[in-house]
């Protein structure tokens, strides 16, 4: 381990050399500002690569039109859920092993890791066989018209078939960011939307003999880098050379352990099913207004995506930070580690603020061509930012509670707030009142603004501090 104070004497560009080359530190003692440098940059690194395919898939998608764009988005909304399970299982991962990492009992983390694979994987291998089988049910259910429904089946199904890939990709990057280890976190993401970026061109419009698959060829990109991804994580997971390994006294079922991830992901898998099925109603919702509609909400979340995820990065490091702190012991050092790092987020989500609200039509007018559909997306985009600076705080706040091991409170907010009043209340905009897409942009951010304030005031509460993980 490098010795701490050669790290706090380096200057921030040195730090984020450091941070990506990578290491292993004890965040228990390290400077609290140093710890989110050499965390969060990393991370940010990992989000903005995950954004960054997603703009760039809808790059491709898109110059195959509304119809392909549109199916990506009614799948999207469905496959989230996926994404809730693998994060679910995520929080669980980084929960416990910063705690044992905290208390430096490492062999017990290499055990969870194990617990944690096994759970993810059999979770994962269920999903991929239903989803397989219920492609067209799926889409049909998200109100799919008939051209939509034409090409969007076959990618439907491989993306479900695949979802193995995300859901390890998921877990076992929170294994490693709560053993502190965001730099290997970073480059499996990297390598795995690295393969994605390159091949997407490829297998949708082909490449010298072979004519590509179209739509259908962005979803085995997508399983293929991302399986690739995995192959990494699993190499560095078992080769020995850091803390946090996996060796053969792990490899036993200890059902204990299987019930406290239980415990923490059911409540975390519960907050994300919980704004899944919100984002599935708002989806349901835009259908009604056509395909455009649809590729305009789509084009338009892809875009707010790419800021969102690097706040989500930088908001990570609280969760690894909080965890380690409260293992070690050292509860008012995992506070103070919160609001600086919140802190952080609301500048970098003032800035992005501002050039989308200056610059988003130009943007849009990137990635999709016809008046109908950039108005729509332009729309979602400058309105929804409106709520940035609270997402920021929003945002490290339930990291910190997940860090914790308090899964069960942002949970319970995400209830009230994205079930009992988000929904509604898009519904009565949009429908009864008239105001169509835009009624869903406004019920966006205002909701997410809301569930900010929510989070802030229980964090404020402390409750956290005495979970036990």
């Amino acid at each position: 381990m490098p010795p701490i104070r050669n790290l706090d004497k380096l200057n921030l560009w040195q730090l984020a050399k450091e941070s990506v080359r990578g290491g292993e530190y004890d965040f228990t003692k390290l400077n609290i500002k140093t710890g989110i440098i050499l965390l969060s940059i990393p991370m940010i690194l990992e989000m903005i690569m995950e954004s960054l395919f997603a703009v760039v898939d809808i790059f491709f998608v898109g110059r195959l039109g509304s119809d392909a764009i549109a199916t990506v988005g009614l799948t999207e909304a469905v496959i989230v859920i996926v994404y809730s399970i693998g994060v679910g299982i995520s929080m669980a991962a980084t929960a416990i092993i910063s705690r044992r990492f905290g208390e430096q009992n490492y062999k017990a983390a290499g055990s969870a890791a194990f617990q944690l694979l096994l759970f993810g994987g059999i979770t994962s291998i269920v999903i991929g066989i239903l989803g397989w089988i219920y492609g067209e049910h799926i889409l049909l259910l998200m109100g799919a018209s008939e051209e939509v429904l034409a090409i969007g089946v076959p990618y439907t199904r491989i993306i479900f078939a695949g979802n193995s890939a995300i859901m390890l990709l998921f877990l076992i990057n929170g294994a490693f960011r709560g053993a502190g280890q965001a730099h290997l976190a970073m480059r499996a993401l990297w390598i795995a939307n690295g393969f994605n970026i390159i091949l997407d061109p490829i297998m949708i419009f082909g490449i010298g003999n072979f004519e590509g698959l179209g739509l259908v060829g962005a979803a085995w990109a997508t399983n293929i880098g991302r399986s690739i991804g995995v192959v990494y994580q699993l190499y560095h997971l078992l080769n020995g050379k850091n803390r946090l390994v996996i060796i053969r006294e792990n490899l036993k079922l200890k059902w204990k352990t299987i019930y406290r991830i239980c415990l923490i992901s059911f409540n975390g898998m519960g907050q994300f099913l919980i704004d899944s099925v919100a984002w599935i109603a708002l989806t349901r919702m835009v259908a009604e207004f056509g395909s455009v509609a649809v590729a305009g909400y789509t084009l338009s979340f892809r875009i707010l995506m790419f800021s969102l995820m690097p706040a989500w990065g930088l908001s990570a490091a609280a969760a690894t930070l909080v965890g380690q702190n409260l293992g070690a012991g050292k509860i008012r050092r995992s506070e103070i580690s919160v609001w600086i790092t919140a802190r952080y987020n609301v500048i970098f989500l003032a800035l992005v603020t501002c050039i989308y609200l200056f610059f988003g039509r130009s943007i849009i007018g990137f990635f999709a061509e016809g008046k109908e559909l950039q108005d729509i997306a332009t729309a979602g985009l400058q309105v929804i930012v409106l709520g940035y600076i609270f997402f920021a705080v929003g945002m490290t706040m339930t990291q910190a509670f997940n860090g914790a091991g308090d899964t069960k409170t942002p949970m319970y907010i995400n209830i009230g707030v994205f079930i009992v009043l988000e929904i509604p209340l898009a519904y009565l905009l949009s429908m009864s009142f008239g105001m169509g897409v835009m009624g869903v942009f406004i019920t966006i951010a205002f909701s997410h603004s809301l569930h900010a304030l929510v989070a802030l005031w229980f964090f404020r509460r402390g409750k956290w501090k005495k979970v036990v993980v």
